[in-house]
C-alpha cells in the first residue's frame, strides 16, 4: 500500500495550526501532542495520513522532553519495562494500522476512558496496579503501545498507570515521553518497511517537525509554574476531553 505525495502537501497552513497548538499544549504539560494533533489532522485529511506525518515531529518532542528536568535516567531505569512492552503493543498496533481501519478502536478507547473516570461510582477498581507492578508494566505497557499503533494515542493507559503509581510531574512527564518515543521509532520502522513513509511525507513533516519543536520550546516556560495537583487534575480533565474528541471523530466517520 502507498500514499499519494500530493496528499502530504496540501493544505499545509491548516496542518501547520494544528501542530503549533497541539506543541504548546504539549510544552505546557508535557504531554499531549499526539493526541491532540492526531484527531484534529484527520479532520483535514484521514487517521493513516495523520500518523504518518506526525511520526517525525513526535519524536523531537519526546526526546526534548525526556531531557527536561534533569535525572531523566534514574526514571527510567525504574520504568523501562513500561516503554518495552510499548513497543511490542506498538508493533502490534501498528501491523493493524496497516491491514485494518483505524476507525472501530476510537470508540473502544474513548469507552476505556469513561470507565477511568467513573471507576469509583461503578466500581472498577485500579488498586491493584500499585500492588503488581510487573503485571501493570505489561497490561498498560501493552495497551498504550496498541492504541499509539491503531489511533496514535498511547497517552491514556499511560495516565492511568502513572496516576495509580502516585508518580510526581517530573518523572510522569519524563516516563510518557521515554514511552511515546520508542513506540513512535517502532511505529515508524514498520511504515517504512511497508513502503509508507515516501519523500512526500518526509517533506511535509520535517517543517512540522521544526514548528512543533519551536512553540514547544515556548510552552516550558509555562510548565515549571504548575503545581503537581494541579498538573493531576487537568490530566483527568484532559482524559474527558479526549473521550468526548474520540467519539466525535468516529460519529462523523
Amino acid at each position: 500500500m502507498t500514499m499519494p505525495d500530493s496528499a502530504f502537501l496540501l493544505p499545509a497552513v491548516t496542518h501547520a495550526v494544528i501542530v503549533a497548538f497541539a506543541a504548546m499544549v504539549h510544552g505546557t504539560m508535557g504531554i499531549g501532542f499526539p493526541m491532540i494533533a492526531t484527531p484534529l489532522l484527520a479532520l483535514v485529511t484521514d487517521v493513516r495520513t495523520a500518523i504518518l506525518l506526525l511520526v517525525l515531529p513526535t519524536v523531537a518532542l519526546n526526546v526534548a522532553n525526556i531531557l527536561k528536568g534533569g535525572r531523566w535516567h534514574h526514571s527510567i531505569a525504574v520504568y523501562w519495562p513500561l516503554a518495552a512492552y510499548g513497543m511490542v503493543g506498538s508493533l502490534i498496533g501498528t501491523r493493524l494500522l496497516i491491514v485494518f481501519s483505524p476507525e472501530p478502536f476510537l470508540p473502544l478507547m474513548a469507552a476505556m476512558l469513561v470507565v477511568y473516570l467513573n471507576a469509583d461510582r461503578i466500581g472498577a477498581g485500579f488498586a491493584w496496579v500499585h500492588r503488581h507492578p510487573l503485571i501493570a508494566f505489561a497490561a498498560f505497557g501493552l495497551a498504550a503501545g496498541i492504541l499509539a499503533g491503531t489511533v496514535n494515542v498511547m497517552l491514556p493507559a499511560l495516565i492511568i498507570f502513572a496516576l495509580e503509581m502516585n508518580m510526581s510531574k517530573t518523572v510522569m512527564i519524563q516516563v510518557f515521553n521515554f514511552c511515546f518515543l520508542f513506540g513512535k521509532l517502532t511505529q515508524g520502522a514498520v511504515f517504512v518497511q511497508a513502503g509508507l513513509m515516501t519523500s512526500g511525507v518526509l517533506t511535509a513533516s520535517a517543517p512540522l517537525a521544526i514548528l512543533a519543536l519551536t512553540v514547544m520550546l515556548l510552552g516550558m516556560r509555562i510548565r515549571d509554574r504548575i503545581p503537581t495537583e494541579v498538573y493531576r487534575r487537568w490530566l483527568r480533565r484532559l482524559l474527558a476531553v479526549l473521550a468526548g474528541m474520540l467519539m466525535v471523530q468516529f460519529l462523523r466517520i
